[in-house]
């Protein structure tokens, strides 16, 4: 039986390892032999254990604008507040983050609504600083093989979202997670974002097959981006509960409190009250599995 599944498979989590050794060979510290599972503590949220429910929007843009959408998303069920202050965009004429005062306006949002706070860092020049005000880090698509990047984030005592690079495999990611292993900080969690298929329909193609791989391969915790792995709001809800049926560790959504005005991903970012009805059918669903499914 499948331990993450309870469905029959026909083969040990040992067979399963021989199966994929040679290959993942590499995989040493992140590897599913060397560990059962990994549980990060991140405020009152265990990561692994607990589900994880980061939301709020692609940019800080104002104390406003954070204040008004970390309100709305923590009375939803978010225990986790998310916001970009330095902004890798594909035009460098598009808008590329407020930095320091957007990480100030971030931390104080954080700690004044009770929620624990999570940005990307760009540059290994920027990370000794950004960790003084985030409880959390992480790494996006970019800069997923920036092993530079990777070594200064693993010497760190911060917990590390690691995002998957678009055009990647699980061997390749979990390359780079060894990478910030390697350093000395284990506290790092793997996100599902989506890939570069040919599909254009979608911003990306969520790989939601990725979950149940990656829990066979690893100790590590996984969770998945609905916002940027479809790129349309009509689809972020049933990509979000099918994210917890495959049995991920949490999502990550993208919320602004004004959508239209947002300066950046605002085609994709839900409204709080999109948020609020999806959170709750999050939270059922979750009940659920773990009652019925584990």
């Amino acid at each position: 039986m499948s331990v993450e599944t309870g469905i029959s498979t026909g083969t040990t989590a040992h067979e399963n390892f021989i199966f994929t050794g040679e290959r993942m060979k590499n995989i040493k510290l992140a590897s599913r032999e060397t560990k059962q599972r990994t549980i990060i503590e991140v405020g009152s949220v265990k990561i692994g254990e607990d589900f994880l429910l980061i939301a709020g929007p692609c940019s800080v843009e104002s104390e406003e604008q954070m204040m008004e959408t970390a309100t709305a998303v923590k009375a939803a069920g978010a225990n986790m507040l998310r916001g970009g202050a330095f902004k890798p965009r594909t035009s460098p004429y598009a808008f590329q983050g407020l930095g320091l005062k957007g990480l100030k306006i971030l931390e104080k949002t954080g700690r004044e609504v009770g929620l624990p706070v999570v940005t990307e860092v760009l540059d290994t020049r920027d990370v000794s600083w950004v960790c003084e005000y985030v409880d959390m880090l992480q790494i996006g698509t970019r800069n997923m093989q920036n092993f530079s990047l990777l070594k200064e984030v693993g010497k760190t005592k911060k917990p590390v979202i690691l995002k998957r690079g678009m055009y990647s495999t699980l061997e390749e990611w979990l390359n780079c997670a060894e990478y910030i292993l390697n350093e000395g900080n284990p506290q790092v969690i793997l996100c599902e974002r989506g890939i570069r298929t040919f599909e254009t329909y979608t911003r990306n193609t969520l790989d939601l097959s990725a979950v149940p791989a990656i829990k066979e391969l690893t100790h590590l915790p996984i969770i998945i981006d609905p916002t940027h792995g479809t790129g349309r709001i009509t689809l972020i809800p049933p990509m979000s509960l099918a994210a917890v049926v495959s049995g991920a560790d949490g999502l990550a959504i993208e919320v602004h409190n004004n959508p239209e005005v947002a300066l950046s991903d605002k085609e994709q970012a839900l409204r709080p009250e999109q948020f609020a009805k999806l959170a709750e059918q999050i939270w059922q669903l979750r009940a659920y599995t773990m009652e019925h499914l584990a």
